[in-house]
């Protein structure tokens, strides 16, 4: 974790507390894949490579003060996917976690959404502190009894026991993407929530699982036509007809789902003309947005491409309002970046809690921020 602090114009980190070890010797399992804070910051989901889900929740220190709070310890883990093996296709599907998405709690549990490559998975993750004793037709091991031996009648009674916290799937949304999955992001409506591979995106109810709309297809009617792939997608924060998705070419559309079914057609093109004197072999490579965010306000937006971090005005499409040059040190390397697969990696980037702080991810450490005080680095 780390703290910030310092004057009103400078944002200092520094580690407060690491979840596991920090070892060269590990696992591919084991290394994480995403990190998810819920709205309130009390609970962080990480998947890893072994499509494990492990949920960490934040303690309070001081019980007469439930304001204060201090580390996280781990709350909950369970296996959200296992490996499969598409046999139309003779293609191996990972169990790696792409995505997790917190849906808005409105009771005591809490849900999420998890996906690898293909299937999307809505867990369930509830507390048990009391069960139920004093049955009439069965014993307390669970052996029913023969009702023509029951004399008397019993009231069952909730006693208490040590706190379970049980983690049980509730829906599986499966067969609808032909490419992997890289994006899953919740609507402000709460009831619907879009999905998005290379070519497609589609729109699922929380409640069907049977089937989805599909609502952004860009595969050419020849593949050897295709030109750029989706990157991400992401819902308007408040505007449940809005949404925004990036390209391997660096632009960004916004598409409004109320003008058409099928949005094709954008609304908006966010696209910076690029600077003549930066052309090189490597420019469509690092061009390509990997990620793309809604301010908490829904103004404005920021994307993630190789080198830099863009904050763009949904009021401006010819070029953003601010540009953040994350890994400028690093276009002078490109070409051995290149040779080791490493220009291809994709970065992750978020807003903090008052969307007056932003942060990328990088290839040293991965941040993810919640609030103007709490981060989570992974090594």
């Amino acid at each position: 974790m780390a703290g910030a602090g310092g004057g009103s114009n400078d944002v200092q980190w520094c580690f407060s507390q690491v979840k596991g070890a920090i070892d060269d010797d590990v696992a591919e399992a084991d290394i994480i894949s995403t990190v998810e804070f819920n709205h309130s910051g009390e609970l962080l989901a990480t998947g890893d490579k072994g499509g494990r889900v492990v949920i960490f929740q934040q303690e309070i220190e001081n019980k007469s003060q439930p304001q204060c709070r201090s580390e996280y310890n781990v709350y909950s883990t369970f296996q959200s996917h296992e490996p499969e093996f598409d046999y139309l296709k003779s293609l191996e599907i990972e169990e790696k976690i792409n995505e997790i998405r917190w849906l808005p709690q409105k009771n005591a549990a809490q849900f999420l959404l998890s996906t690898n490559d293909k299937t999307i998975k809505l867990w369930k993750i509830s507390e048990r502190d009391k069960r139920p004793e004093g049955y009439n037709l069965k014993e307390e091991d669970g052996r029913y009894i023969d009702p023509n031996t029951v004399t008397a009648l019993r009231v069952p009674v909730f006693r208490p026991m040590d706190l379970m916290v049980e983690a049980s799937p509730r829906r599986v949304f499966a067969n609808a993407h032909t490419y992997h999955i890289n994006s899953i992001s919740i609507n402000s409506d709460h009831e619907t929530y879009l999905s998005a591979d290379d070519l497609r995106i589609n729109l699922w109810h929380q409640e069907i699982t049977d089937r989805s709309f599909n609502i952004v297809d860009i595969k050419p009617a020849n593949m050897e036509e295709l030109t750029e792939v989706i990157t991400a997608a992401e819902f308007h924060p408040h505007q449940c007809n809005t949404f925004v998705y990036s390209s391997s070419k660096g632009t960004i559309r916004l598409c409004d789902m109320r003008a058409s079914a099928l949005c094709d057609t954008h609304s908006k093109l966010f696209e910076e003309p690029e600077d003549p004197s930066n052309r090189s072999f490597f420019s469509e490579i690092i061009s390509s947005i990997s990620d793309v965010k809604f301010s908490h306000n829904g103004r404005y937006m920021m994307t993630r491409d190789y080198l830099s971090v863009k904050i763009w005005d949904l009021n401006m499409e010819n070029r953003p309002v601010e540009t953040y040059q994350v890994h400028e040190y690093l276009r002078s390397k490109l070409c051995s970046l290149y040779e080791n697969d490493c220009i291809f990696d994709k970065f992750e980037c978020c807003w903090n809690g008052n969307d007056r702080l932003t942060l990328p991810s990088s290839q040293i450490v991965f941040i993810k921020i919640t609030s103007p005080r709490f981060c989570i680095s992974l090594f």
